[in-house]
């Protein structure tokens, strides 16, 4: 054996470790994909970013099956551990035989608490603390700097205004003016989905526009929360308080979620009474009327509805369509039939952000298949939203509401009367069942006294046209489309 037998077999040992070593993070950083795409279908987009997005992997241990999960302070592994321990460690269960526990740490060597509170680069509030993935810079001429969590692509130029929204549009326009508002604090309520947060982020966008030196504070209401315990661990309630309150624009979203914690409520409520009364701007958003948050206090509930509370409704199947429309042009030059927009608009009716996400989806299954985006291929693939989306409109519960519309027999939609008064609901009731039902020409003309398909035919036609000469003729409509959808 010659001299450096021993040291060539120690550094092939020694690089068959390292090569086992890099093949165990690999394996296990696939597992944890696998399990992160579940925990965020799960947990929700906001939830997982929050709390999951930051753990980091560490080193198996093999002889007691223990895997290390980073996160980068205290209060966040606490949190962890508390809340999401069985749920993790059943994952890790499931993806690798080896996995028998898992232990939630502290990552060494990552920034205290301290670090993650209102303070920013300097310690004196010129950056504010967020909890959005996207951050936008606004630099003035003397050098400030507000970095503000804001996506830039919710703005006030990308929101599509429609009857539904148009109040919440225009109050939150108002707020972002140069002048004072004349009303303070703006409370946004609507339900999932529906564009609330759009709106947020759209007035801090305009605000920052008019004020390049203005301090914006945009947060949910769960992360409010966070940095309120935080700063009550770390003993700087004080500190907390004077940064918030220096803050120009306040940016609440899913107030909801501060419910049932009775220190942070009165935080809360001392921090609204600071801003308003130095003149400050204040929005809240929430899925309920402030009436109808559970475990407030009244005198928070009160600070929160003494401004102006604008309600937005579930976009109808006009705004919806337009949004739909108001997308396709950064997909151009692929062509999207007006069929399919029809389609998408009268189908996915819950919620906005599900309506163009089924858009994106088709999309994107045309492109990289090659195939053309038609009416088929948009049943065919998003067989998942359309049916969690799609409620079956009879045509029996659309006459029904025509003629207590219209306040005429239920009798008169299959009567062979011709009196105006009778002949005009009569359309619009067949125009609704072809709008929405699936039914063909001949099976509607049955429903409505066996009449011929060319009867139908001509009265969807008919009511087509008025609604574009007729205001009086769109506006029924419309209430009746919000009726039959609700």
């Amino acid at each position: 054996m010659g001299p450096h037998s021993g040291r060539n077999n120690s550094a092939k040992n020694e690089g068959s470790e390292n090569n086992m070593e890099e093949q165990e993070a690999i394996d296990l950083a696939a597992d944890w994909a696998d399990i992160s795409q579940g925990l965020r279908k799960d947990l929700g987009h906001q939830l997982f970013t929050q709390w999951i997005k930051p753990i980091q992997l560490g080193k198996l241990d093999h002889e007691t099956g223990t895997l290390d999960l980073f996160l980068p302070t205290e209060f966040s592994a606490s949190w962890v551990e508390d809340r999401y321990h069985d749920r993790l460690s059943l994952a890790w269960k499931i993806a690798s035989s080896e996995v028998r526990h898992i232990a939630i740490k502290v990552h060494p060597g990552r920034r205290k608490i301290a670090d993650l509170d209102l303070r920013g680069h300097d310690g004196f509030g010129h950056r504010a603390a967020n909890d959005a993935s996207l951050a936008m810079e606004s630099i003035g001429d003397d050098g400030f700097t507000a970095s503000v969590g804001l996506d830039p692509s919710q703005t006030f130029a990308s929101f599509v205004t429609g009857s539904t929204n148009v109040l919440a549009k225009n109050a939150a326009e108002r707020m972002a003016k140069a002048e004072k508002p004349q009303f303070s604090p703006l409370y946004l309520k609507a339900a999932t989905g529906q564009g609330k947060t759009h709106l947020l982020h759209a007035i801090g966008h305009s605000y920052l526009q008019t004020h390049p030196r203005a301090r914006i504070f945009y947060c949910s209401a769960e992360r409010f929360m966070v940095e309120f315990v935080q700063a009550l661990k770390s003993n700087e309630m004080i500190e907390f308080k004077a940064r918030l309150r220096g803050f120009d624009l306040l940016l609440v979203d899913d107030i909801q979620f501060i419910i049932g914690k009775a220190s942070a409520q009165e935080e809360l409520l001392y921090t609204i009474d600071a801003l308003l009364a130095e003149g400050k701007r204040l929005v809240f958003a929430a899925d309920r009327a402030p009436q109808a948050l559970d475990g407030v206090e009244p005198r928070l509930l009160s600070r929160l509805s003494m401004g102006l509370v604008a309600d937005i409704q579930p976009a109808d199947i006009e705004l919806r369509r337009a949004i739909l429309e108001s997308k396709l042009t950064k997909f151009a030059p692929l062509e999207v039939p007006g069929d399919v927009i029809d389609f998408l608009a009268r189908t996915v009716s819950r919620n906005v952000r599900e309506l163009v996400g089924g858009l994106n989806k088709l999309i994107a299954y045309a492109q990289l298949t090659g195939q053309e985006v038609s009416l088929q291929l948009a049943e065919e693939q998003l067989t998942d939203i359309l049916s969690a989306n799609r409620r079956r409109i009879t045509i029996d519960e659309i006459q029904r509401t025509v003629c207590q519309f219209y306040r005429i027999d239920r009798a008169e939609m299959s009567s062979k009367r011709r009196a105006r008064a009778v002949v005009r609901p009569r359309q619009v009731a067949m125009y609704l069942a072809k709008v929405l039902t699936p039914r063909s020409y001949p099976e509607i003309g049955r429903k409505f006294g066996g009449r011929d398909h060319s009867t139908v035919i001509h009265a969807v036609r008919l009511i087509e046209d008025l609604r574009q000469r007729d205001a009086d003729m769109d506006g029924d409509v419309r209430s009746l489309l919000r009726q039959l959808e609700s």
